[in-house]
């Protein structure tokens, strides 16, 4: 088996396609227009996972609420202290700092995206 893609309901399509191409460096592949929704496709650059943003014609007023069993995703930086620059500059705020996690011989951070999904950044030592 082989992991394909994770498929995340999205409130605002703009937001959230700026916060993974922009900051997060994704490439938008395609998309694929339902009778309720669009799926928009994005990829790193391994191209070996995809990320799925729905864009759902109706949304709760609110946006979506997250269960408690899913916790994060992770993607993998080269270099956290570039990745801080550029997070700072596009003014956003941890949800954890940036810190050397010794038992993992990696340095992690964690933030959020529009919809308030947790994303884990890494960059192994």
């Amino acid at each position: 088996m082989k992991i394909l893609h994770a498929m995340i309901r999205v409130k605002d399509i703009d937001a959230s396609l700026k916060f993974y191409t922009e900051l997060l460096g994704l490439q938008k592949t395609h998309e694929i227009k339902l009778e309720d929704c669009i799926l928009h496709f994005l990829k790193g650059e391994d191209g070996d996972f995809e990320i799925e943003l729905t864009q759902n014609f109706e949304n709760p007023k609110d946006g979506y609420t997250n269960g408690n069993a899913f916790g994060h995703f992770a993607v993998e930086t080269k270099d956290m202290d570039e990745f801080d620059k550029k997070f700072k500059a596009f003014g956003g705020e941890y949800l954890y700092e940036p810190f050397v996690m010794e038992e993992a011989q990696s340095k992690i951070a964690f933030i959020k995206d529009p919809d308030g999904n947790e994303i884990e950044i890494i960059q192994n030592l």
